[in-house]
């Protein structure tokens, strides 16, 4: 009997054994196959928020599961003690597609809804005792910037003659290249008039391209000078009525009724933006600087058909931005410095940022900027303002050592063809225009195929590239 049960055991163990290595097999395979499919299907999740977050700016903490990936940062971080970095904390918020994701779409976004969300943003904050003790410590330019920044609507006092996007429309057969959009104010007559004299030439202008041979490009420019209202009791004379003669005269003056300090620098480029939006929709690109610096517009001119020209410029021209930037710079702390910024009102780095003596971009841009910059809050530097709004369409500027916002590198000026070199210099005086534009003309056969600056590493590259390609004789 019993070894007739040990001959059945063993028959079981023979039959049944690999049964159960096949029943377990089927088991660590199913295993795999479900990890595997819940480790594609985590990774969607993730690259579906990723690509939300491409199109839409997501605060700080918006996401705290584990289960994410890591966000990109904002160039700013949330600060209870600071007064913008509040202000912002509550319109980006808004957007963000996980915490307000049943209303961002379906809501009419119009002019109406931005002013009133920047309204009840500003209401929130500014109810906070703490924070009302805070704006009271402030240097009274930042007290009156904070007491209007939520508005954005000013009445235009002189438009441009030309009802299409600025003086110089006459008998154009195409599109114009270039808007010449130049900061000024009421008392500065001379440097607009010298700017007219010189650079700001408009209708068409005909530059050679800096390629060795002597082709001419050329483009169509316009120009408009944007100005605010100035305040006239320390001056003694208001010479508003000055101003409407000289827009009447050359048809070039954008002005707007509210004050024109440093901080609302900001308002000009917002509502440039929005101008721009309506009137000037075939413009390709915009020069927007102050009205104390030198431009070299043959070059900018030659230089943009550059542009125009290259693989993929249509998409390009999304977000082309182009001029001397300036990155993770710190807010200035100096008390008596006319950009100083309080920690109180802000905390955290800029963003990167073109210095706004004078800067390039595509009239695309403009409108893509007049439509981002609504949801982001005023700041009292205008440079880093559009710096903010660029962060905000995930875009950059480029950097071009022939924009020169903080003058000529020492001894470079003096060499015979440094103005052929550049796009622009900052800064110079109504007389320094007129005698450099004089100066230019007489040069303008010696230094034709001089190219444009270039930083000095990759200056130093091709010197040494030079050096080894030279033959040494014994």
């Amino acid at each position: 009997m019993a070894r007739c049960y040990c001959r059945w055991r063993r028959v079981l163990i023979c039959v049944c054994s690999p049964c159960i290595c096949l029943i377990l097999l089927v088991l660590y395979a199913g295993i795999m196959v479900c990890t595997d499919m819940n480790r594609k299907t985590r990774q969607l999740s993730v690259d579906s928020i990723r690509s939300l977050q491409n199109k839409h700016f997501v605060a700080s903490g918006g996401f705290k599961s584990n289960t994410f990936a890591s966000l990109p940062k904002s160039f700013w971080k949330f600060h209870e003690e600071a007064f913008w970095n509040r202000l912002q904390v509550t319109i980006d918020r808004h957007f963000n597609p996980i915490l307000k994701a049943s209303k961002t779409g379906t809501r009419i976004r119009n002019d109406s809804f931005y002013d009133s969300l920047l309204s009840h943003s500003f209401s929130d904050v500014i109810d906070l005792e703490i924070m009302k003790k805070k704006i009271e410590l402030l240097p009274k330019q930042m007290q009156d910037f904070v007491r209007y920044m939520k508005r954005r609507n000013y009445p235009v006092i002189i438009q441009p003659s030309s009802s299409t996007c600025g003086a110089g429309s006459e008998n154009h057969k195409e599109p114009p290249l270039l808007l010449l959009a130049i900061k000024s104010t009421e008392l500065n007559f001379k440097n607009r008039q010298a700017i007219r004299q010189t650079w700001g030439q408009i209708g068409w202008v005909v530059a050679r391209r800096k390629n060795g041979t002597k082709q001419e490009v050329g483009g169509y420019i316009r120009r408009v000078f944007l100005i605010a209202r100035d305040n006239f009791s320390n001056v003694g004379v208001d010479v508003s009525k000055l101003l409407q003669m000289e827009a009447q005269f050359y048809g070039d003056i954008l002005q707007w009724d509210f004050s024109d300090t440093f901080f609302n620098l900001t308002l000009k480029d917002v509502l440039f933006w929005n101008w721009f939006s309506n009137r000037c929709g075939q413009t390709r690109f915009i020069f927007k600087g102050d009205d104390d610096v030198f431009v070299n517009l043959p070059n900018i001119i030659a230089y943009l058909h550059e542009q125009l020209e290259k693989p993929n410029a249509e998409q390009t021209m999304k977000e082309f931005m182009v001029g001397d930037v300036i990155g993770a710079a710190l807010p200035n702390r100096l008390y008596h410095s006319k950009y100083f910024v309080p920690d109180s009102f802000y905390k955290g780095l800029y963003p990167t940022y073109a210095g706004g003596g004078g800067v390039i971009y595509s009239g695309r841009l403009a409108e893509r900027l007049h439509d981002v910059s609504r949801r982001v809050h005023l700041f009292p530097i205008d440079d880093v303002f559009v710096g903010m709004c660029m962060a905000r369409l995930n875009a950059s500027p480029v950097h071009h050592p022939a924009f020169l916002t903080f003058d000529f590198p020492e001894k470079e000026e003096a060499e015979p063809c440094a103005y052929h070199t550049i796009l622009l210099v900052h800064k110079r005086s109504p007389k320094q225009l007129i005698e450099l534009w004089d100066h230019m003309t007489k040069t303008r056969e010696q230094c034709w195929n001089v190219p444009l600056r270039v930083s000095d590493q990759k200056k130093n590259a091709e010197n040494e590239k030079k050096n080894h390609d030279y033959i040494i004789l014994p």
